[in-house]
């Protein structure tokens, strides 16, 4: 920020912050400046996995980042298999608004071309 700021760069101000906020606090506070966008908290996630499930779990993120757009992140990546799993196994006696949720998850992925064909047969299929 002081490169982009220059002179009117307030250390102070951001020193202060930097003492006061927990560090994650303070990094989101910095990320939003620098970009304008609020960020997600986030959290590392560890699994232990045998090696003969690496390959399975690797094709399948790689298969979801093909479907998803390449630029998605690798836990993004995950959250989509996940809640394909989920609106699966919801199917038959499940819990609707989980199913309700992951097709909403999965509807917001769509280009808009595919959103419009998307909505165009569901209106298709109630008529």
């Amino acid at each position: 920020m002081a490169r982009r700021d220059g002179q009117e760069f307030d250390c102070a101000t951001w020193l202060h912050k930097a003492r006061e906020m927990p560090k994650d606090q303070f990094r989101r506070v910095i990320e939003k400046e620098l970009t304008g966008k609020e960020s997600e908290y986030s959290e590392l996630v560890y699994f232990k996995l045998y090696k003969s499930q690496i390959p399975v779990i690797e094709q399948a993120i790689e298969t979801a980042a093909l479907m998803l757009g390449s630029d998605k992140s690798r836990g993004y990546c995950l959250e989509m298999i996940c809640a394909d799993f989920l609106a699966g196994a919801n199917l038959d006696h499940g819990d609707p608004e989980t199913l309700l949720f992951s097709m909403n998850r999965f509807y917001r992925l769509l280009p808009r071309e595919q959103k419009l064909v998307f909505v165009d047969h569901i209106r298709q299929q109630e008529a």
